[in-house]
């Protein structure tokens, strides 16, 4: 009965906790967000499962880690020092047509995944693509020649040839 009334209680609290937050705390996850919400569960965990462990001691738990959050994001929007610590940078993967391969390599994806990618978006070739990017939330954009313009989204891409941008 307790699990009930308790995690009823939880659920409700974390749910209205995460409004107040923000969309920025249900977005598309960087590997920040990931712990966090990784913290969100185990903290409701505990207070479902653990005895000893109170609502309102749970509750005052999960509002830490949201507080925790809003605190870290609102500096990184303003620091990019403190950004930088928080969130990884989008990486090219392959820009012009070719891949490469020290970054691949360096962030742990694979030619196959780089090329499951392209075929998502339709294409059986790489000649039509610029780039393709692997974005700070772990998935992958596509830039179809036709679409890369001057490249003014690439500025701050990490490891981007000279003469890319």
């Amino acid at each position: 009965m307790r699990v009930i009334i308790v995690g009823f209680f939880a659920y409700v609290g974390l749910v209205i906790l995460l409004r107040m937050s923000g969309n920025r705390t249900l977005s598309k996850m960087n590997s920040f967000d990931l712990i966090v919400t990784v913290a969100f569960g185990s903290t409701l965990a505990t207070i479902l499962l653990n005895k000893d462990v109170s609502l309102a001691v749970g509750m005052a738990a999960l509002a830490l880690l949201v507080v925790l959050q809003l605190i870290i994001t609102w500096c990184s929007v303003r620091s990019s020092v403190i950004s930088d610590m928080v969130k990884t940078a989008p990486t090219v993967l392959l820009i012009d047509g070719k891949l490469c391969h020290e970054d691949m390599k360096r962030t742990r994806v694979t030619a196959e995944e780089v090329l499951a990618a392209v075929r998502k978006h339709g294409y059986g070739s790489l000649e039509p693509i610029d780039a393709v990017i692997l974005e700070s939330d772990g998935s992958l954009s596509v830039v179809p020649v036709t679409q890369a313009g001057d490249r003014a989204a690439y500025a701050k891409l990490a490891r981007l040839p000279h003469d890319a941008a």
